[in-house]
């Protein structure tokens, strides 16, 4: 190689099925420049500048053999992006400091999530403004592994009759006030707000969520079908994990359910676990939630990545069994041990959706509800280099964040 060709060694070629869209290109190439992606597409249709650098680098072995990775049956993907996560690897948003958000980061990176919202539990009002102000800092600074986009505040305005795993004790109804606060203080940086929108206050706040660019999602609520409308047309335009903490579907009162399933407004989360929602809900939901309105989330909490045993989440004790996080009533979902590539494995061998549908579901999706998908979530030029390597068994062989190839377990 020539020196200008050298110079160019920090270019990396990805070979192996690429995912874009509705498509998967069985000969295809991702050629990354540095952070971003340069060439997303059919190898022989690589341009012929590109092609000759291809070749250059290709021929220099020790370049060769840290910047070209091959993978002919395998898949290469956009980054996942997680919207609703609460921890991983011993670790709880809740408890933010550096240290904790980097083994949170990093333990999801390994699993294939490039981004994510630190998502926080019902909890009192101080506690809520260290963890913002913790992760504001965090964010101010560059950061090594999965990239946090901001916070999903999972709470404290919720129903007292759906608490799930939140705390009952620290429910309140929606208070403006303590948002617009937040927001003033740390602009851009609550991204979702999860709330019962039949509460007192609650269509006040949604309208000013929705002027300000944060999702307003329904969640843990006792709402009616008719209040979750009137509640879409003041704005509310998300649901948190489908079909769990809300009110069901029955033929006769849709309940929030209904609305979710029918209202092509509201963008809908999974948890595909096999646990919280069979398989055959998920499939309807795929069916009935178009035009990129259904996002795989994880809902993890702190045991996600360790072994059976008793964990926290936020601050109320949790046993882990055989992988299922309940409180200690036995009875009560926890989150969830999930991770993004397990979810996305389940979508396409339980569900049976296509890889490019569970890929859109975990990434494209994601990042359009976050606003973000112009410079990540799909794989195309122009973009950031965020991309998954899966064998043919969909397990995975790489994680690049930004270009950075990062450890993978």
């Amino acid at each position: 190689m020539n020196a200008e060709d050298r110079c160019d060694s920090i270019t990396q070629l990805l070979y192996g099925q690429v995912v874009t869209g509705n498509n998967v290109i069985k000969k295809g190439v991702v050629v990354i420049k540095e952070q971003s992606i340069i060439y997303a597409g059919s190898e022989k249709d690589l341009p012929a500048e590109w092609a000759s650098k291809a070749q250059a680098i290709q021929a220099d072995d020790a370049i060769a053999a840290t910047n070209v990775v091959r993978l002919e049956d395998g898949y290469l993907l956009p980054g996942f992006i997680d919207i609703h996560v609460h921890g991983g690897n011993g670790e709880d948003f809740m408890d933010s400091n550096a240290k904790v958000l980097d083994t949170i980061t990093s333990f999801h990176a390994s699993q294939g999530t490039t981004a994510m919202l630190a998502t926080t539990m019902t909890a009192p009002k101080e506690q809520i403004d260290r963890v913002l102000g913790e992760v504001h800092a965090y964010m101010a600074q560059p950061m090594p592994h999965a990239q946090l986009e901001g916070v999903h505040l999972e709470g404290p305005f919720i129903s007292p009759n759906w608490p799930g795993a939140q705390n009952p004790d620290y429910i309140v109804p929606p208070n403006l006030a303590w948002v617009e606060e937040w927001e003033q203080r740390y602009p851009g940086l609550v991204r979702q707000l999860t709330l019962a929108p039949e509460r007192e206050g609650a269509l006040e706040l949604i309208a000013w969520l929705c002027a300000h660019g944060i999702t307003a999602a329904l969640g843990h609520t006792n709402a009616t079908y008719e209040e979750v409308e009137q509640a879409a047309a003041a704005g509310l335009n998300h649901a948190v994990h489908a079909f769990n903490a809300m009110t069901p579907l029955h033929h006769r009162k849709p309940g929030a359910a209904g609305a979710m399933l029918t209202d092509s407004r509201i963008k809908t989360e999974v948890i595909a676990d096999g646990i919280h929602v069979h398989p055959a809900a998920i499939s309807l939901l795929a069916k009935v939630k178009q035009e990129h309105n259904l996002i795989l989330i994880t809902d993890a909490m702190s045991a996600t990545g360790l072994e059976d045993g008793h964990y926290t989440l936020g601050d109320l004790p949790v046993i882990v069994q055989n992988g299922v996080a309940r409180l200690m009533d036995g009875v009560t979902l926890a989150g969830s041990t999930l991770t993004m590539i397990e979810g996305f494995r389940f979508l396409v061998q339980h569900v049976g959706l296509s890889i490019s549908q569970a890929s859109q579901m975990a990434s494209l999706n994601p990042a359009q509800s976050l606003n973000i998908h112009a410079r990540t979530g799909s794989l195309e030029a122009g973009k950031q280099a965020d991309i998954l390597l899966l064998d043919a068994n969909l397990h995975l062989q790489g994680v690049w964040i930004k270009g950075i190839r990062q450890a993978c377990i």
